[in-house]
């Protein structure tokens, strides 16, 4: 897989190398020339994706993976031969055709030489194969091209082509992935599943379309990927001619080409590392509208040096997206919609790259080279220049759109967060993922949290759901010892750090084993307070800093956030009125319990879309029918609900 991904690589940096060579220095023409390529190695997928699965798995895997191989060495090895634009093209279209048959028989073949638990070992060394090799063929594409030069100075130009010469190389890559194939006597004929990428385009869009019209957060993720694609697909359908207008050669477009996948690399594998504090939500926006900035900047570049670090920095903030944006997909999906949605994206991808691959060479085409004169200083942009810089332009409003459509907590500025982080106040969010609902009550005293809790439970239990009702403190054997040396009046005074220590501890345990093993199962959890009980109580009532409790909590938890935070808002006169008794918090003075309540409120301002507030003071059952009326809009629970109804 490396050695013929590496192959693929190179193949495609030939393939726009010897379009742009037989272009014979004409500008408009090495443009369409270009696109040209792009689009026939694009449009078999669009056109036989949905087939090609479906026929392969009609095979002999082993067999039609050799037989594939050995098509792609000859069509391959006979483009440098033949030597024009027709074959070029034919070529090429013959060779993605033959590789839309091959991909799923592979497949479809690894789960049956992997282990089932070291599967995800085995797709992670596939991507790793994959996109790892691109920067290792374009730095090979560029000694080519030293090559070629040095075997041009004794002998004729038309042996010593750079995309002649990766040709080559090419075809004797699938020569020895045929080998590799027929050596491996284990594959199967039968036991491979269809892919759901194979699934008819045109179903996949509509079925996507639908799921994805009633998410903001999806359709904002969506349309942000789709932009990140938009905006990489002008740099690669445009990169050589660009290269080509900076005065460089193949050499410095192969170091430009890996630069892309250098910077995608290091933003995959670096970037949620340093910006793991962050929400994904915003990161994905924010690395989105930062690469397309970089975008602009490479357009205004004309140093090619230059151009090769804004293109890391390019790449790197991409890679940060796309691997965001995967990763929120395959969390905020439901498991059982999430392979049509990854269809619809893929679909999408497809689509936009095709016609951004066409579009983009034939606008710079149109633009041709221009010249200005600045103070006597002479400045030349060509065609590729003013449209990458039309694409950075549209991936900044798409990036910006994306944010905003996307961000939580929508009253705290990007700013402010990144200040938080330098001050080691933010938390990662939790690495751990789950198919169940986690909904949280919390309120002042005397609001009647605990009585809505055990309505919700009803309302979702009549539903069909499996539903987990806990509290804080407690809900475990150790939570309900704390519980009593916390609320007990005869614990007498407690520091007020310790207190939220205590409280941290019991929520520590509380998560890690009655919480998150419900939520791993799929059910649904209601809480009756959680975090933002020990903020409102610990930080703004006992004068702490909010932001410390906040931070604690968060560690204990792993950064496990609800779904959805109801508040039960009451003046604190009105909640005290009710109690019967008096516990040890209970017993603190009205103002301290009015900080309380401006707390829970100013949090709910803070991130309306995960928060609820309900007035406490109305009936119980008008209460009860407006908790019922929003939990119920909870994706999730809303699928579910259209799935009953069907």
């Amino acid at each position: 897989m490396a050695f013929s991904s590496f192959g693929d690589w190179l193949g495609l940096l030939a393939t726009t190398a010897l379009a742009l060579e037989l272009a014979g220095g004409n500008y408009k023409k090495a443009n369409f020339a270009i696109a040209g390529v792009f689009i026939v190695r694009l449009l078999p997928a669009v056109l036989l994706g949905p087939i090609a699965g479906v026929i392969a798995d009609r095979f002999d895997r082993r067999r039609l993976m050799i037989v594939c191989d050995i098509l792609r060495f000859g069509f391959y090895a006979s483009i440098p031969i033949v030597h024009n634009y027709i074959w070029l093209y034919t070529a090429t279209v013959i060779v993605e055709s033959i590789t839309l048959f091959w991909s799923p028989a592979k497949e479809a073949s690894v789960p049956n030489l992997v282990p089932k638990d070291k599967l995800e070992n085995a797709n992670q060394m596939t991507l790793v194969a994959s996109y790892g090799s691109a920067p290792v063929a374009a730095l090979m594409f560029s000694v080519l091209a030293g090559v070629a030069a040095a075997i041009s100075s004794f002998t004729s130009k038309r042996y010593a082509s750079t995309a002649d010469l990766a040709l080559y190389i090419d075809a004797l890559s699938f020569l020895y992935t045929a080998w590799v194939v027929f050596k491996l006597q284990h594959i199967p004929r039968d036991g491979g599943s269809k892919s759901a990428v194979n699934d008819n385009i045109g179903k996949s869009l509509i079925e996507g379309f639908k799921f994805v019209s009633s998410s903001k957060v999806i359709s904002g993720l969506i349309l942000g990927m789709l932009g990140a694609f938009f905006a990489a697909g002008a740099v690669i359908g445009l990169a050589r001619t660009f290269v080509g207008d900076l005065k460089a050669g193949d050499a410095a477009y192969g170091i430009l080409f890996g630069s892309v996948f250098t910077g995608l690399a290091l933003g995959i594998w670096l970037g949620p590392k340093i910006f793991g504090q962050f929400s994904r939500r915003r990161i994905f926006g924010a690395s989105l509208t930062v690469s397309s900035f970089f975008l602009i900047i490479l357009a205004l570049v004309s140093n090619i040096v230059l151009a090769m670090l804004v293109t890391i920095l390019l790449g790197a903030f991409a890679g940060l997206s796309w691997v965001t944006g995967f990763t929120m997909l395959g969390l905020e999906v439901a498991d059982d919609v999430r392979g049509r949605i990854f269809a619809f994206v893929q679909s999408l991808i497809r689509i936009s790259l095709v016609l951004v691959l066409a579009i983009a060479p034939i606008i710079a085409a149109a633009i041709g080279r221009h010249s200005f004169t600045i103070n006597k200083h002479h400045l030349n942009y060509d065609g590729a220049a003013f449209t990458l810089f039309g694409a950075g332009v549209i991936g900044l409003v798409v990036g910006i759109i994306s944010y905003k459509r996307m961000k939580d907590r929508p009253n705290v500025s990007f700013l402010t967060d990144v200040l938080a982080a330098l001050r080691g106040e933010l938390v990662s969010e939790s690495g751990r993922t789950h198919t169940g609902i986690f909904i949280a009550f919390e309120g002042g005293e005397g609001s009647g949290k605990s009585t809505q809790t055990k309505y919700l439970k009803a309302f979702l239990e009549e539903r069909g759901e499996k539903v987990l009702l806990t509290r804080e403190p407690g809900g475990t054997e150790l939570g309900n010892q704390l519980r009593k040396i916390l609320l007990d009046p005869a614990t007498g005074n407690i520091a007020p750090r310790s207190e939220a220590l205590l409280y941290a501890a019991d929520r520590a345990n509380h998560v890690h084993n009655k919480v998150m093993p419900a939520l791993l199962g799929g059910e649904i959890v209601i809480s009756d307070r959680y975090i933002d009980s020990s903020i409102a109580y610990q930080g703004a009532g006992r004068v702490m800093q909010a932001n410390e409790v906040a931070r604690l909590s968060k560690w204990a938890t792993d950064g496990l956030i609800p779904n959805l935070t109801i508040i039960m808002d009451v003046p604190a006169e009105i909640g005290l009125g009710r109690l019967n008794g008096a516990d040890r918090l209970e017993q603190e003075p009205l103002a301290f319990h009015e900080r309380v309540r401006r707390e829970f409120l100013n949090l709910a301002a803070i991130d309306p879309d995960r928060y609820f507030v309900v007035d406490a003071t109305q009936s119980k059952e008008e209460i009860r029918q407006q908790i019922a009326s929003r939990v119920a809009l909870i994706p999730q629970l809303a699928l579910n609900e259209s799935r009953a109804i069907k």
